[in-house]
């Protein structure tokens, strides 16, 4: 008898049946009670209520019986969390049964109760069993310690189950040691900038050898985690690559597709020249055509795989063309693939037997697929040059079936063979024109007359024809309406005398009783061009236009090379970076091919914008009632100045010492006034005297300024970037970068426009931020904006604001009004512009704060590829305000010693080491010393962009 008579009964009452069944004392009675109950589950009837009876069934021997109970628990657990204490006990003494099945079905189910409340309770058993005797169980609590981070991850670092789960890849059981890679790849997954897979080449070893011995499963997850690793060297690599193809024969295709990811990652570090690279290639070819034998949707998987590898290494497809042939009996999906990678591997070899396959698909009853087909051969002529006019015959003859939607997409692939072999295929122009009237589509039609344009002085009655399709001009569609235009305008100044009326017909339709910007916008350009002055117009309608390319669509060579990564994902289904489609918090990372040149990078780095430069996405400011940007509407934007004007030479200092780190007390001989607002350097005045000086002459000396103050260079000014876009800010667009210039902190900013009303009234202010940045004079725009004008503005700002600490720490908050509204948007600062001119300490003082300084707050950092020797870097960080106190060589190397100082009074010591000699590029390693350590990842940033700019 089946278990489908519990899903038929529908008896009132039965809640109350149940519970006494499954108090009988009776064994078989209570299994078929908590069956019931299952059933019940199953179909969606509430019997959380039977909690505490089905609970007590969990004291027995029956594994059957324990399952069912364990099934019932996890579904109930969640909305019963008091009531799933009471089977703790149980669960406890499950992990000590001497049955391991049932030892692994408790840690098993223990993962999957997801309650707060009991997973401490969990730590215990689970720690016996990640070293139980029995392997069936160690692989079990492997997946539940994963399980129990998605829940507590720091409950699992605490208790360090992440340690145990590092040891068990040394298991002697593969199954084992795969389910350990499965739990710390899921692990490392959401929590990208751990290092928990600490790949090296010991343990690499012990995965692949567990990797002959897996389940296919575990052979999946050993190979996607030999995919993240880079190898030291191409030997290395090789010798992975020869332990990892034998799992291209495997029978399961996820297990081949990941091994080829493996391969395809490792071969970009082999020499082209080695034979096993030669090996390798023809070792690839044969697994990827057996995957186009499965069943369809599968092949379409295979498919999408192999188009990505057909664009990274066409080689090793190039003797299969034959296998991507399309079948009578294919669905549409595969079919369009397969036309894709087909074209992809045409060359001169074969592009015989593919014009004969193409000219065959061009008659079959799929419309879709059809027009792909003849889209194919234009794009054949393109891609291989002998066989270009084998191609254009074969569309003549296709035209000649006179179906319709084929002679439409034969003549939108011969204007591009046109554009590729100008001069050449003319003569079938005419047979074209024959067609002009069966063409309905917008794309098709739009083709047609950029062919009787560009080639009107050889077509008698070009005039003729373009007029027909003025007639209904309003009726056509944008690309048709713009395309008639242009073409109007060429025939125009290639047959002046016969055709003034119908440019000035299509000039009026185009500017007077369009609504199209678009279309105004070119007419307006092409009227203004003829009427003033024709010769210009001729040399810019008529000029020689370049040559199009053979692949329009392959994809970009940074993101092929990420999805490489990504084969036998979604992502190479998709062909889009996980980035573009996995929503929620997970971070997903950027991954790269490993270089050519035997390199240790990781190839996993989150792609981070150029530190310095306000990043693209800027962080989004959300105004919370009684927050300063939004009381911004209720204020009457006067100059936000909280201090005293900033005199233009002034180096002004926060009042606010933000994160309590200056070394004020260290610095005996520091002026008084230092930690108060109005400190100031020599009167203004004085300053420009100077300002030609050179460094360390009587002038500077005059003032007892240390070296560097007044000098013109100024520090690094990051290029303009748009910090609020004109979509968001009903047509206004700000863009900008901060400067220091002699002491004084700018915005410069541009104003653009692009709304069609002017704009007035323009006002500025900043939210609360960690160093107390402020605008020292009102935002000055002297004349309205008017449409389409762009105004540049540089906004002198002060340090004397009040303080509040952001995140990130240069995170500044700014709304602008104009007379249209308020508009709020932030960005990033470059720590760079905070640096005082006064930051040089001696060396004695350096040297006491440097020991003063405790150890933890110390940060090592790397600057890779810098062009630059030390005396290039120091005297560039010299010109941002970033002094060198002393220089000496250490074991070959010359290392700096730095000081800087913040405009709150902050100190940061540096101490940077730099190859000796003139390298082309070399690698720096900068350590920071500072009493706020917050600041060193911004002030080792503020270092990359100055010294790589």
């Amino acid at each position: 008898m089946t278990d489908s008579k519990y899903f038929t009964t529908t008896k009132k009452g039965e809640i109350f049946e149940l519970k006494a069944e499954l108090n009988s004392d009776k064994k078989e009675k209570k299994k078929e009670a908590v069956k019931k109950v299952i059933a019940s589950m199953t179909v969606g009837k509430d019997v959380s209520a039977l909690f505490p009876d089905v609970v007590n069934c969990m004291q027995t021997d029956n594994l059957e019986l324990k399952k069912l109970v364990y099934l019932y628990l996890m579904n109930y657990a969640k909305s019963q969390p008091d009531m799933a204490i009471m089977a703790v006990n149980t669960f406890v003494k499950d992990c000590e049964d001497p049955n391991p099945l049932i030892r692994a079905l408790a840690v098993r189910t223990m993962g999957c109760i997801r309650v707060d409340k009991i997973t401490e309770y969990l730590c215990e058993p689970l720690r016996k069993c990640l070293k139980d005797e029995d392997p069936y169980v160690r692989k079990t609590a492997a997946v539940c310690v994963a399980k129990l981070h998605d829940i507590n991850a720091q409950l699992v670092e605490d208790q360090g189950f992440l340690d145990t789960l590092k040891d068990l890849i040394s298991d002697s059981n593969p199954m084992v040691v795969a389910n350990a890679v499965a739990a710390l790849s899921e692990i490392a997954e959401s929590h990208p900038s751990s290092n928990l897979l600490d790949l090296n080449p010991q343990s690499i070893n012990k995965l692949l050898t567990a990797l002959n011995e897996c389940t296919e499963w575990g052979q999946i997850f050993i190979l996607d985690c030999l995919a993240n690793y880079t190898p030291k060297d191409d030997r290395e690599a090789q010798s992975i690559c020869e332990r990892v193809t034998p799992r291209l024969s495997h029978a399961n295709s996820a297990v081949v597709l990941s091994a080829v990811k493996v391969l395809m990652k490792f071969m970009e570090m082999l020499s082209k020249d080695l034979d096993y690279y030669g090996t390798l290639l023809k070792k690839l070819a044969p697994p990827l055509v057996t995957l186009l034998s499965a069943e369809p949707e599968l092949q379409y998987v295979a498919l999408r795989n192999i188009n990505l590898i057909v664009q990274k290494r066409p080689e090793i497809l190039k003797h299969e063309m034959k296998v991507f042939f399309v079948k009578y009996n294919d669905p549409i999906y595969v079919k369009l693939e397969k036309l894709d990678i087909m074209i992809r591997l045409a060359s001169q070899a074969n592009i015989a037997q593919v014009l004969a396959e193409l000219k065959e698909y061009a008659t079959e009853v799929d419309v879709d697929f059809v027009r792909k087909a003849v889209r194919a051969i234009g794009r054949c002529a393109i891609k291989v040059e002998q066989s270009a006019e084998r191609c254009v015959s074969t569309l003549l003859d296709l035209i000649q079936t006179k179906v319709n939607y084929v002679v439409q997409e034969a003549i939108v692939v011969i204007k591009d063979i046109f554009r590729k072999y100008p001069n050449k295929y003319e003569s079938v122009i005419a047979t074209l024109c024959e067609n002009l009237d069966s063409l309905d589509e917008p794309e098709a039609r739009a083709a047609m007359i950029w062919i009787v344009g560009e080639y009107a002085e050889r077509i008698d009655n070009a005039d003729e024809l373009l007029e027909s399709f003025l007639e209904g001009f309003h009726d056509e569609s944008t690309q048709v309406q713009l395309q008639l235009l242009t073409a109007i305008v060429k025939l125009f100044l290639k047959k002046p005398t016969e055709t003034q009326e119908l440019v000035q017909q299509v000039l009026s339709l185009a500017t007077q009783d369009s609504d199209n910007p678009d279309l105004r916008d070119r007419g307006y350009i092409y009227w203004r061009l003829l009427s003033t002055d024709p010769v210009a117009a001729k040399e810019v309608v008529l000029a020689e236009k370049p040559l199009i390319s053979e692949e329009t669509d392959l994809i970009e060579p940074t993101l092929l090379d990420e999805l490489i990564c990504y084969i036998g994902t979604l992502a190479s289904v998709y062909h889009k970076p996980p980035s573009a489609f996995v929503e929620g918090g997970r971070g997903v990372v950027h991954k790269s091919l490993p270089p050519r040149t035997a390199s240790s990078e990781s190839t996993e780095s989150p792609e981070t914008a150029p530190p310095g430069a306000p990043s693209g996405e800027q962080p989004d400011v959300i105004p919370t009632q009684g927050d300063l940007l939004g009381d911004l509407l209720n204020l009457d934007l006067g100059p936000p100045v909280s201090g005293p004007p900033l005199a233009t030479s002034s180096v002004q200092m926060g009042a606010v010492d933000l994160l309590g780190g200056g070394l004020d007390s260290l610095m005996g001989d520091e002026p008084e006034g230092i930690g108060g607002p109005n400190f100031v350097t020599p009167p203004a005045a004085a300053v420009p005297a100077n300002l030609g000086a050179p460094m360390g002459s009587g002038l500077s000396d005059l003032f007892d300024l240390t070296s560097g103050v007044g000098t013109l260079s100024g520090s690094y000014v990051a290029p303009k970037a748009v910090w609020l876009p004109a979509m968001k800010a009903k047509g206004l667009e700000i863009s900008g970068t901060f400067t220091r210039q002699v002491g004084s902190i700018s915005m410069d900013l541009q104003l653009t426009n692009k709304a069609l009303q002017v704009m007035t009234d323009f006002a500025i202010q900043f939210n609360r931020n960690s160093f107390g940045l402020a605008p020292a004079a009102p935002l000055q725009v002297h004349a309205p904006l008017s449409p389409n004008q762009t105004v540049d503005i540089s906004l002198p700002l002060n340090t004397v604001g009040s303080v509040m600490k952001m995140e990130p720490l240069n995170n500044l908050q700014v709304a602008v009004k104009n007379n249209i509204d308020v508009f709020y948007f932030s960005t990033l600062y470059p720590l760079h512009i905070l640096f005082v001119e006064d930051g040089k300490m001696d060396r004695q003082m350096f040297l006491a704060t440097w020991k003063d300084i405790p150890n933890e707050n110390e940060a090592q950092f790397q600057i890779r590829d810098c062009p630059l020797n030390a005396e290039a870097a120091s005297s560039r960080l010299q010109s941002s305000n970033i002094f060198t106190v002393a220089k000496r060589n250490v074991e070959g190397q010359d290392m700096l010693y730095q000081s800087l100082k913040l405009t709150n009074g902050i100190w940061v010591l540096a101490e940077l080491r730099v190859q000796p000699g003139n390298p082309s590029l070399t690698d720096l390693e900068l350590s920071l010393k500072c009493r706020a350590p917050e600041v060193s990842q911004h002030v080792y940033q503020a270092y990359e962009t100055i010294l790589k700019n």
